[in-house]
């Protein structure tokens, strides 16, 4: 298997991250979550749009972004291009920032968690509102009763999206 990679070079981590991030620069609505290459030179980058769903277009266009800048007689390669799964964990500021008045499902680092109405997004927090019903002193029924959080960005294990169907 070794063999395989005789006379190639490994992909260059600077070199994929320079031609995506020439393409962001045409697109600046656009923004990167994740890059990564592994040692079998398969090269997973993850885009996202600031306000609009990905499309396989979008895919596409990235895909060619660095598929046609490099050399494949140089380097051997594997290339996937995807949005971010809706099922996974932000990784990035701008997914907290686009995902803003959405519900969503906080996992603190010390394994408390907390599901909200995601209201506002800092630079360094989140606030989540949410409701519980609640024994109020001199009421016989349970009431409603707000709660609002805000967490740090630090204190925060993992946050992902509550897909809901209607």
């Amino acid at each position: 298997m070794s063999s395989f990679f005789i006379g190639k070079k490994m992909i260059n981590k600077e070199t994929v991250l320079s031609l995506i991030n020439e393409k962001l620069d045409e697109n600046p609505e656009f923004y990167l979550v994740d890059l990564k290459i592994n040692t079998a030179s398969k090269i997973y980058v993850e885009i996202d749009h600031k306000t609009d769903p990905i499309s396989i277009n979008d895919c596409i266009a990235f895909s060619r972004q660095v598929e046609h800048n490099l050399d494949r007689e140089e380097e051997d390669f594997e290339l996937e291009v995807t949005s971010p799964g809706l099922s996974l964990p932000f990784k990035v500021h701008q997914q907290y920032v686009k995902n803003e008045g959405k519900d969503v499902k906080v996992m603190l680092n010390s394994s408390k968690s907390y599901q909200g109405l995601m209201q506002d997004v800092t630079e360094k927090d989140i606030t989540i509102t949410f409701e519980t019903k609640e024994k109020i002193e001199g009421k016989k029924k349970k009431l409603k009763v707000e709660h609002k959080l805000t967490f740090a960005f630090d204190e925060i294990k993992e946050t992902k999206i509550i897909v809901k169907f209607k």
